[in-house]
């Protein structure tokens, strides 16, 4: 290591380490420097793992969900639309974690070689320890992160056998050997896990300030720290940095995914690891009770939006990107085509189908209110939360949106090339007090989660299900049922009949999973969780997109779009690049 050239003072600059190692070790020579150099620079080291912060994946929406039976993309230039029409190749890969994930681990490992060597502050050893600690499980959470979304963008089955990615643990140079075959999905796991545990040793499990000398923990008493060279480095200074809480998330995370049907074959995480990690974390939030009053509409409730500083979430977030300024780019990008939006994603048919009735029926259930003859009235308050249908009213003015053939605006289903395709727009997410009129245009603060707690409750749910049936609670007092419960509730589901149809089916364990993986889908919807659901679930990638289209006061149906996925894309590919580099690595199956 320590012949090892130091990256570029400009780290974005760098490209990934197994396709430009060139570039990554032998810098131009104006800017060449040991690592050593910066051990005595705690900024420029601690650059390192600014890197990994910078390269999460979900620091910005992706809106994979184009790619799916949710919504698609009225832009045939788009990488989703091309995607979902048979456009997906192992040299075309819109969803490829590889380059991004396998860079920021070779700067996070860099990060915890050297982490112990640095000086962080002037002459005081004691803090050095500790500022090593803390950015030491800061990374390893990292690269639990980055391990994670490797596997669900790259694992999958080749020759009969489940893999993984290949396991870096150690900083790779010139003379490093990177012809080396993938590790299985198990080692891929097992190393996760290992990374998660060693950071919750290190990390303690929220950056908050502590108020008392016997707070501080043992290991740093007896180094003589006292209650405010705690706080210095684990207080609320360094808030929305990886902690233990979030470490533990991750691992909820990745048990779910490796104890889903299309990558439980050779793994010994089972469903009652995911719950009991889940469960574990909620427990920590209070349970049931913890449940956010207001995370439905997480992404619209302006006072709490407005309010958030010093690291604060609100309560349905767990963790977040930074809040940045005012902004107006998201409503731009999909606001209907009369808020001078371009009308990007639209909506499905299909999802529309999966919002129940307002008292909690499925709409294809004979004691449903829906009547296809007026097909939104009596629906899912969430239905109306989450997306724009003819009648509704969008926009800083509440103007009224016709997505009717025949309604003479061009917010009407395929009227110009920004108009829906669907005869739906996108609500979620968006700021309705966004003014994108060129003559005053006006931004709003936005909330970019990056774990959302109602997304660790359904993570409980399905595991919960899957483990102990709908009704059992593995000792964290309370069941699959009981959050599905708490959560329909939340939505304004059921409260006038006691959500009969979910007691109706709270001792079934089979409809109940059907009932957790719809509630996944409206609850998540647009924030790219489908593209994932459906292939860990091995279940169809080629239902047809349907819309909506609306004439002469009448409802017709329309197929918009088919999917063209083969049965082996519930898996994504190694990039090709890599396996023309390097002769170890093996395809998934069908690539």
């Amino acid at each position: 290591m320590k012949n090892l050239r130091n990256i570029l003072g400009t780290l974005a600059m760098v490209t990934v380490l197994s396709t430009a190692c060139v570039d990554l070790f032998e810098p131009a020579i104006q800017n060449n420097r040991d690592l050593e150099s910066s051990f005595n620079e705690p900024r420029f080291a601690q650059g390192l793992i600014i890197n990994g912060y910078a390269r999460i994946p979900r620091n910005g929406w992706s809106f994979n969900d184009m790619a799916t039976d949710d919504a698609v993309a009225n832009n045939e230039n788009n990488a989703f639309f091309n995607m979902a029409s048979g456009q997906w190749a192992s040299d075309n890969n819109p969803v490829m974690q590889w380059t991004n994930s396998k860079a920021a681990i070779q700067y996070l490992n860099l990060m915890i070689e050297t982490a112990d060597s640095v000086t962080f502050t002037v002459n005081n050893s004691m803090l050095d320890r500790m500022f090593a600690d803390r950015i030491k499980g800061e990374a390893l959470g990292l690269r639990a992160l980055f391990m994670f979304h490797l596997l669900q963008a790259h694992g999958g089955m080749a020759d009969g056998q489940m893999l993984g990615v290949q396991i870096f643990t150690e900083s790779k140079n010139l003379n490093s050997q990177f012809n080396l075959p993938r590790n299985t999905f198990e080692e891929c796991m097992q190393q996760l896990y290992s990374d998660v545990e060693t950071a919750l040793e290190l990390l303690p499990l929220d950056f908050e300030n502590i108020a008392s000398e016997d707070d501080v923990p043992l290991k740093y008493r007896a180094l003589g720290a006292n209650r405010n060279d705690y706080n210095r480095v684990f207080g609320e200074d360094a808030r929305q940095l990886l902690s233990g809480r979030i470490a533990r998330a991750i691992r909820a995370q990745a048990a779910l995914m490796a104890a889903s049907p299309a990558f439980s074959q050779g793994n010994s995480t089972t469903w009652e690891d995911a719950a009991r990690y889940a469960g574990e974390l909620l427990q920590l939030n209070g349970g049931i009770s913890g449940i956010a009053p207001t995370g439905l509409t997480w992404y619209t409730n302006v006072n709490e939006i407005n309010n958030l500083g010093g690291g604060i979430n609100q309560q349905e977030i767990l963790w977040r990107a930074s809040l940045g300024g005012p902004s107006s780019n998201l409503e731009a990008a999909h606001f209907p085509p009369t808020q001078f939006g371009n009308g990007l994603l639209n909506p499905t048919q299909n999802l529309v189908d999966a919002f129940p009735t307002v008292d909690g029926y499925p709409i294809t259930h004979p004691n449903s209110s829906y009547d296809p003859a007026n097909p939104y009235a009596n629906r899912d308050p969430r239905f109306n939360h989450y997306i724009i249908r003819n009648g509704n009213t969008a926009g800083p003015n509440n103007q009224v949106i016709n997505t009717t053939a025949d309604g003479g605006t061009n917010d009407g289903i395929n009227r110009v090339e920004v108009s829906t395709r669907t005869g739906y727009y996108m609500r979620k997410l968006l700021r309705q007090d966004v003014n994108l009129n060129p003559v005053s245009v006006s931004g709003q603060l936005h909330v970019m989660p990056r774990i959302r707690y109602t997304e660790l409750y359904l993570i409980y749910a399905e595991a919960a299900n899957e483990a102990w049936g709908p009704l059992g609670t593995g000792g964290f007092g309370f069941s699959a049922y009981d959050v599905i419960k708490a959560l329909r509730q939340r939505a304004g589901i059921g409260l006038n009949n006691g959500d009969a149809y979910l007691e109706s089916i709270r001792n079934d364990q089979n409809a109940m999973r059907e009932m957790i993986r719809n509630e996944r889908r409206l609850e998540l919807c647009f924030e790219g969780f489908r593209f994932w659901d459906l292939r860990r679930w091995n279940l169809n990638l080629t239902e047809p997109a349907r819309g909506m289209r609306i004439q002469n006061n009448s409802f017709q149906v329309i197929n918009v779009q088919n999917r063209v996925f083969g049965e082996h894309m519930k898996y994504g590919p190694v990039p090709l690049s890599e396996l023309l580099k390097y002769s170890a690595l093996r395809q998934n199956t069908g690539w």
